[in-house]
């Protein structure tokens, strides 16, 4: 019996490594060959390329060049460059071979739990630093724990992550990273440096996306270029990917304001004008069949919600008491979308009522 088991192993030891062999060579091709997404490729490689954050690069670079790093809170709406201004330092810290030792990364995607916490993290984290930089740079004597979407954690989580924060404060620095600085419990964000990441300027915005559409050959307008940024609220990541979807819809020719807005899933301004003269009309036929002409072409009401707030808050043709009703019906059917109610009655809902407010004087 034994024989007979260990006589396959050892007929199959040879060949086995040479097909790993050629399916590893065979990757490492497909590797180099596949298109890499906008966002991964223009992501700051170091400290210096990240855009506007000017108070947080400062304090890092002060931070670099001693070696010497607190335990970080970076918080502020996605797309500003959290996770890439953390990473961009590790590098710099680290260089590309200790990397991978010395960074643990986890994401909101991974299970955070109490669990994880109590083992995963607290085992990286007992673990000494040693080793030297190849290229004879100083290094440091810590490691990195990153924790990204840390307002997605659990208190029990958060709890047990305290404790291991301040204890193994020689050998590791921890950086959470969040949305929300409101769901992180106090014991944490006392034990940390807290940064605020500002949603990005337009001008720099503007900047980024024209350099980016000049490495990669894209035709775009000015119109358009100015509209992506309106569109992405100064979330840089989403503007890239929206320039990088747009340039393949079109294949090589310009890029205008109407395809962004297609890409971007943008209600269009005369739709909305359409819908608020609708309103004004006082026929609720022509409003019912205007809802439903809107959710057959595939518009999000939540989106629409968004758009309609803009154009009534802005517009001086309604009174203070007009505005205020109109305001609070959208935030309720905001929430009932959230919480998963039907997006055709809602709009029906909200539509009945600004025509309430509009064919009514007040």
């Amino acid at each position: 019996m034994q024989a007979f088991l260990k006589g396959p192993s050892s007929i199959s030891t040879k060949p086995p490594a040479a097909k790993e062999k050629s399916s590893a060579g065979s990757s490492g091709e497909g590797k180099r060959l596949k298109p890499i997404p906008w966002v991964e490729k223009y992501r700051p490689k170091n400290v210096d390329e990240v855009a506007f954050q000017d108070e947080v690069v400062a304090v890092l670079k002060k931070s670099l060049e001693g070696a010497d790093l607190p335990n970080l809170l970076f918080y502020g709406p996605p797309g500003t460059g959290k996770t890439s201004t953390i990473l961009a330092a590790a590098r710099e810290l680290y260089g590309p071979e200790l990397f991978r030792q010395r960074v643990l990364e986890l994401n909101a995607s991974d299970e955070r739990g109490i669990q994880v916490i109590r083992e995963k993290v607290k085992a990286f984290a007992q673990l000494t630093a040693s080793g030297s930089r190849s290229d004879g740079k100083v290094c440091p004597p810590f490691k990195i724990v990153i924790l990204d979407e840390a307002d997605s954690m659990t208190s029990a989580a958060q709890a047990a992550l305290r404790r291991t924060m301040e204890k193994e404060s020689k050998t590791t620095r921890f950086c959470l990273i969040c949305n929300y600085i409101s769901r992180i419990i106090e014991p944490l964000t006392s034990r940390c440096s807290k940064f605020r990441f500002k949603p990005l300027s337009d001008k720099i915005q503007q900047q980024r996306l024209l350099d980016v559409s000049e490495k990669e050959h894209v035709k775009i307008s000015s119109e358009a270029v100015s509209y992506l940024v309106k569109v992405s609220e100064g979330d840089l990541r989403k503007a890239i990917t929206f320039l990088q979807s747009a340039t393949r819809l079109m294949g090589g020719k310009e890029i205008t304001e109407k395809i962004v807005t297609e890409i971007a899933g943008v209600i269009p301004k005369e739709t909305i004008d359409e819908l608020l003269s609708v309103c004004r009309s006082g026929s609720f036929e022509k409003l019912e069949t205007l809802a439903k002409n809107l959710i057959n072409e595939g518009y999000a009401v939540a989106q629409l919600v968004n758009q309609l707030h803009d154009a009534v808050v802005e517009s001086e043709d309604y009174s203070d008491k007009q505005k205020s009703v109109i305001v609070e019906k959208l935030a309720e059917v905001d929430k009932c979308l959230a919480d998963g109610a039907d997006e055709y009655l809602q709009l029906v809902s909200l539509c009945a009522l600004v025509m309430q407010q509009l064919t009514h004087n007040i």
